[in-house]
C-alpha cells in the first residue's frame, strides 16, 4: 500500500536539502591553489605596475620647503612628468622584480589561504564562516611576506631612484638585491618586513572574505555549482578595492620605510608613523591613493581571471585535483 507523502513533510525535505547544498564546500587544496594563484598573479602585475609605479613615487616623494610646489601634483601629474623624463619605460620600473617573484608570491598566499581554509575544515564538506574566511585569508599574509618583503624593498628603490631628480644608483633587480647586500646584509634586503606585513595580514583577511561574500552570493542566487568567468573578474575587481582600503596607512609606512637612506628611522616603522604625522598628517597615509584605486580593480580583476581560468582548465583535465 502505497502512502502519499504530506506537504509539510515534502517541504521539510526540500529544506533540508537546500541547507545541505549551502552548508557544505570541498575541502580546500592548496597544491591547486599555489599553482592557480601564481598564473593569477602574472596576469595582476602585467595589468597594474605603471599605477604602482605611480603609487609609490607619490607615497616617497620628498617634502617641499615652505613655499615651493611638491614635486608631483597628483597622479596624471606624476604619470605626466615620468613619461617626460624617462618615457613609457619609465613606468614600468621595477617590474622585473615582482614577476620574477610574483608566481611563488601569489603561489604561497593562495596557498597559504587554503591551508588556512583547510586548518578549519572539521570535515571534508565543511562550510567555512566569514569570520573563519577572514582569519584564513590573513594566515595567508603570514607565507606572501617572506617572498614579498625583498621584493617589495626592491621594486621601491627602483620605482622611486630618478624620480626625485637623483641619480640612477641601480641598474635592475640582481643589481640592486647585490648592492642592498653588500651594504646591509639580509637586514637591509629584508627591510620593511614587519610593515609588509602589517599591511598583508588585515588587508588580505578582507580581501578573500569579500571576493567569497560577493561568488557565494552569486552562486546562491542563481543556484550555480562555480561562479561564472565574468562574475569571478567583478568579485576580484571589487576585493582588490577593499584589500586597498584596509592596507593602504601600512603601506605607505612601508614604502617610506623602505626608500629611505639607512639610518633616517630609527625605529623602523614606528619611526616612520610619527615623523608622517608630525609633519604631514592624518590624510598622509592615504597618499597615493588615487593610482591605487585606478589600479586595484583591473588588476585584481586579471588575478582571479587567471584563477578561473585556471580552476575551469583543472575542472576539465583534471576534476578530481
Amino acid at each position: 500500500m502505497l502512502i502519499a507523502e504530506s506537504p509539510r513533510n515534502k517541504s521539510f525535505r526540500i529544506t533540508m536539502a537546500s541547507v545541505e547544498k549551502v552548508s557544505t564546500e570541498r575541502k580546500a587544496n592548496p597544491a591547486k591553489s599555489f599553482i592557480t594563484g601564481g598564473f593569477g598573479g602574472i596576469c595582476n602585475v602585467l595589468s597594474g605596475h605603471p599605477l604602482d609605479t605611480i603609487k609609490v613615487r607619490l607615497q616617497t616623494m620628498p617634502r617641499p620647503a615652505p613655499g615651493e610646489q611638491p614635486l608631483y601634483k597628483g597622479t596624471f601629474d606624476c604619470a605626466a612628468k615620468t613619461i617626460k623624463n624617462e618615457g613609457v619605460r619609465g613606468l614600468y620600473k621595477g617590474m622585473s622584480a615582482p614577476l620574477t617573484g610574483v608566481a611563488p608570491i601569489f603561489a604561497m598566499c593562495f596557498a597559504g589561504y587554503a591551508l588556512g581554509k583547510r586548518l578549519q575544515q572539521r570535515g571534508e564538506d565543511a562550510r567555512l564562516t566569514y569570520s573563519q574566511i577572514f582569519v584564513a585569508g590573513s594566515f595567508s599574509g603570514l607565507f606572501s611576506t617572506l617572498i614579498m618583503a625583498p621584493g617589495e624593498r626592491i621594486k621601491v628603490l627602483l620605482q622611486t631612484q630618478q624620480g626625485q631628480g637623483g641619480q640612477r644608483k641601480y641598474n635592475g633587480m640582481i643589481d640592486c638585491a647585490a648592492k642592498l647586500y653588500k651594504e646591509g646584509g639580509l637586514r637591509s634586503v629584508f627591510k620593511g618586513s614587519c610593515a609588509t606585513m602589517l599591511r598583508d595580514l588585515p588587508a588580505n583577511g578582507l580581501y578573500f572574505l569579500s571576493y567569497e561574500i560577493l561568488t557565494s552570493e552569486y552562486k546562491r542566487r542563481y543556484d550555480r555549482p562555480n561562479v561564472d568567468l565574468f562574475p569571478a573578474i567583478i568579485a576580484g575587481g571589487m576585493a582588490g578595492i577593499f584589500y586597498w582600503i584596509g592596507g593602504m596607512p601600512a603601506d605607505v609606512l612601508k614604502s617610506r620605510l623602505q626608500s629611505a637612506p639607512e639610518g633616517t628611522y630609527k625605529h623602523g616603522i614606528r619611526s616612520v608613523f610619527v615623523d608622517l604625522m608630525k609633519n604631514d598628517g592624518l590624510l598622509a597615509l592615504y597618499r597615493g591613493i588615487t593610482p591605487v584605486m585606478l589600479r586595484a580593480f583591473p588588476a585584481n580583476a586579471a588575478t582571479f581571471f587567471g584563477i578561473e581560468l585556471a580552476n575551469a582548465f583543472f575542472r576539465i583535465v583534471a576534476p578530481d585535483f
